[in-house]
């Protein structure tokens, strides 16, 4: 029987497993052989110093930082939520290392796009002190504490940034779905070193591109020039993979028509063609494809020289079952592959690509203000500007987006705004350190204390606002239109704290204290915090054993016993109360669920607990301890 540790997914065994799994060669007595694994990638050992590198004091500590296993969990808290039972979206109140830590069991490879806008370090930003020993202290310590400065003079000025940021892109990297993207807002302070670290984390192949946006009026007491802009840098998770959005354009012609379809269509080369259009370009964009008589057609450029496709393998299979490739014979007998490029239906738009540079988007003090009547937070960004990023990132129905440095929460706004406008369904993900707010601040003032509150409370006055906007356009709704579906406004809010559950205390005592060794052990016999309630384990099983934090939670009454059932299907069912007998474990059983979780000391006796593994593997329910 499997126990629950408290601790979060560990990254490293499950990257060395994986590796294992692949070039089992690679390993000797369980130790792996970095050499021979780079010798069987073509990569041989010559210790050469010169090579480029992007290196900085403390790179190799923010790596272990990233990868060690976080002893927190996320404690819900219905009470500051908005539609708790129904709604698909989180606010987490916590430290964005540690909090990415543990979304990485249940949200590993599924959000679409992360839009972040981090400190921009110009010397008066916070800057996240990380503690390799014990994070969740440091976390402790920080919350209590005011805004930080690094100022140049430190002379780790953009080391101190680049430890910040390193770990936390590491994370996120393993959230994104293959198809994902991420956008970060930065201005020419650490332009440079973030375009090196993102090329090192997502892969220099993966970057989209830098969009510039014109964002504020420059300021005349600037040193040299009256800067206008920021930048956004944005990377994809596999670029093959990834499909931009495009935005509202008319005038094109379709000319011909699939009788199958229905639809009138236009045709686009499906080899690459201009720049960049070369097989040595990108060789895993050169492959065959079938034929309508069999014959395998690969992307040349001429008779001589070797091109690539536009799309990869998956996307290009994808495209041809579906019917959206043209195959065209011509005179000599060979053939084209063209991609067909449908005709909008009825109530579609004609697209085209978003451009990098943004110039109709003003900031978002003043949408903020509006919604407070007094300025709570500067320099806030404007929904539509993240509503552009969410259309160019292709983001659809039930795609979840996320944001570590959340700040005033405007990608929830712009998330809930959207959604209104065109009744999607996307999720937000909201992550935000309790920085505190300066006492004489306007939003302190207000009884805010700390960007939390802030941001809390404007999702809850946009989604109002919002939501009261859809419901009057439904009122006016004309005979023949539909009413727009009412868009998901509320959030759970979890906020992170130490383990439920508890972990033994291993610090060296003398042979004299055997007393204190005593009460330790006796402390262990009730495995959960006793300051801690049922629905606090709950979550954190949900948290630890990978299942997403909006799955339903239900309480129900088993032979007497309390447990709780995760998801529509009863796909978790967990007990944390007392007397669970064979008997109860056999009802249990008969809800079929996937796994059950219960806490050791629940069982009635040792008997129970080991008639409880029986039973359960002879239905095929795995039974996990805590």
């Amino acid at each position: 029987m499997d126990k629950l540790d408290g601790m979060s997914m560990d990254l490293e065994q499950t990257n060395m497993d994986k590796l294992h799994e692949v070039f089992p060669e690679c390993f000797s007595e369980g130790k792996l052989n970095i050499d021979k694994l780079l010798s069987l990638c073509g990569e041989y050992i010559d210790n050469d110093h010169e090579k480029y590198k992007f290196e900085w004091n403390g790179k190799s500590e923010c790596l272990r930082l990233a990868q060690k296993r976080s002893t927190g969990t996320l404690r819900p808290c219905p009470e500051e939520s908005v539609n708790w039972d129904s709604t698909q979206n989180l606010y987490i109140e916590g430290d964005n290392l540690e909090v990415l830590k543990l979304l990485q069991t249940s949200y590993y490879r599924k959000v679409k796009m992360i839009y972040i806008d981090p400190p921009y370090n110009t010397g008066n930003d916070f800057v996240y002190a990380d503690d390799f020993a014990d994070p969740m202290v440091r976390y402790k310590e920080v919350t209590q504490q005011t805004t930080k400065s690094n100022p140049e003079t430190m002379g780790r000025f953009h080391t101190n940034w680049l430890n910040m940021m390193y770990p936390r892109l590491r994370l996120a990297a393993n959230l994104l779905r293959d198809d994902g993207v991420i956008f970060i807002s930065i201005d020419d302070n650490e332009v440079t070193n973030l375009r090196k670290v993102c090329d090192e984390v997502f892969g220099e192949e993966n970057f989209v591109a830098t969009i510039n946006w014109k964002g504020r009026g420059g300021r005349q007491d600037s040193k040299y020039y009256a800067v206008i802009h920021e930048y956004i840098l944005c990377y994809a998770k596999n670029i093959d993979n990834f499909v931009a959005g495009e935005e509202v354009k008319s005038g094109d012609v379709y000319p011909k028509f699939d009788e199958e379809k229905g639809r009138y269509y236009k045709t686009q080369l499906l080899r690459k063609w201009g720049s960049n259009s070369r097989r040595e370009d990108r060789p895993n964009l050169y492959y065959p494809i079938q034929t309508p008589d069999g014959k395998e057609l690969f992307p040349m450029l001429d008779e001589n020289n070797e091109g690539r496709w536009r799309w990869g393998k998956a996307t290009m299979q994808q495209a041809i079952d579906d019917g959206r490739v043209e195959f065209v014979l011509q005179k000599e007998g060979s053939w084209v592959a063209y991609e067909k490029i449908f005709a909008p239906l009825a109530g579609e738009e004609k697209t085209k690509k978003y451009v990098t540079w943004i110039d109709d988007v003003s900031n978002g003090t003043q949408v903020i203000k509006e919604l407070f009547g007094i300025t709570v937070f500067d320099y806030a960004k404007s929904p539509e500007l993240i509503i552009r990023f969410i259309k160019m990132a292709n983001v659809e129905n039930n795609d979840i987006i996320l944001d570590f440095f959340s700040g005033s929460s405007t990608t929830a706004h712009a998330v809930m705004q959207l959604n209104a406008e065109d009744g999607g369904n996307r999720q937000f993900i909201m992550v935000q350190l309790p920085e505190m707010c300066d006492e004489k601040s306007e939003a302190y003032k207000a009884g805010f204390k700390n960007i939390c509150d802030i941001g809390k409370e404007r999702i809850r006055r946009a989604g109002a606002k919002i939501l009261a906007e859809v419901e009057e356009a439904n009122r006016q709704v004309k005979l023949g239109e539909e009413e727009k579906p009412l868009p998901d406004v509320g959030f759970k809010v979890f906020k992170l704290d130490t383990s439920n559950i508890k972990l033994w205390d291993g610090t060296p005592v003398s042979e004299e204290d055997y007393q204190i060794v005593l009460d330790r052990m006796n402390d262990m016999i009730d495995s959960i915090k006793n300051d801690r309630t049922n629905m606090d384990v709950v979550y954190e099983i949900m948290l630890k054993m990978g299942v997403p934090l909006t799955y339903p939670v239900q309480p129900i009454e088993i032979d007497g016993v309390k447990a709780y059932s995760v998801g529509e299907d009863s796909l978790l069912m967990i007990c944390l109360d007392e007397g669970i007998t064979t008997e109860t474990i056999e009802a249990m059983a008969d809800y079929a669920p996937a796994k059950i979780v219960i806490a050791e000391n629940c069982f009635t006796d040792v008997s129970a607990m080991r008639n409880a593994h029986y039973v359960l593997r002879d239905r095929k329910i795995e039974l996990k301890l805590i």
